[in-house]
């Protein structure tokens, strides 16, 4: 995989099961529909779904512990039955990322960390037209200026790989390849972090 491929490449993301695919980005940036879109039902763990499991409230911030000690819990069960988990929340804090991290080396797994990282404009104009729940835009401008200023950062910060997506085209142009147990994949390095690839 090119680390800098032309702007209007798409870029095809292998996935070997036993694979923790991380996703991270502003409420209204599109992570819940690119999800839907392109992973079972089942592989898609969201932060959000679990929060309405344990207070039957998915905008209630007083249960995102319970919610998340939830998520990781059927996390651990699948990935110890070899299948795919994607994780469908904002990641914004680096307090966030390092507990993916520390449940993803509990479990001898390495994480794929894709950031849907578009204009502020665009993740609100998104989150506005949500026929459901809408997240304040104050929320989603801290949102996006917290993982902003945690871009740069995000290669060393130990993920396996860092994929970012910068626009609703370059979503659209993304393809999610299954390959078979055994198969790199995304080619992990050993122990390092690939450069990230950046399409725009």
């Amino acid at each position: 995989m090119e680390d800098n491929p032309p702007r209007s490449a798409s870029v095809h993301i292998r996935i070997p099961p036993r694979t923790l695919v991380a996703l991270a980005g502003a409420s209204g940036s599109g992570k819940t529909t690119f999800a839907r879109q392109r992973f079972a039902p089942t592989e898609v763990l969201s932060s959000d779904a679990f929060r309405a499991l344990v207070a039957d409230d998915e905008s209630d911030q007083t249960a995102t512990e319970d919610a998340f000690d939830a998520l990781y819990f059927v996390a651990a069960r699948r990935l110890a039955r070899g299948k795919r988990v994607v994780v469908d929340a904002t990641h914004a804090q680096l307090a966030a990322r390092a507990r993916l991290r520390a449940f993803a080396a509990a479990q001898g797994v390495e994480v794929l960390l894709i950031v849907f990282d578009l204009p502020l404009a665009s993740c609100l104009a998104g989150n506005a037209a949500r026929p459901g729940r809408r997240v304040p835009p104050s929320v989603i401008e801290r949102q996006h200026a917290a993982l902003r200023q945690a871009r740069p950062g995000l290669a060393g910060e130990g993920f396996a790989a860092v994929i970012a997506l910068e626009s609703r085209e370059a979503l659209s142009a993304a393809v999610i390849e299954p390959a078979p147990a055994g198969d790199p994949g995304w080619a992990p390095g050993t122990g390092g972090c690939l450069s990230p690839v950046v399409i725009a």
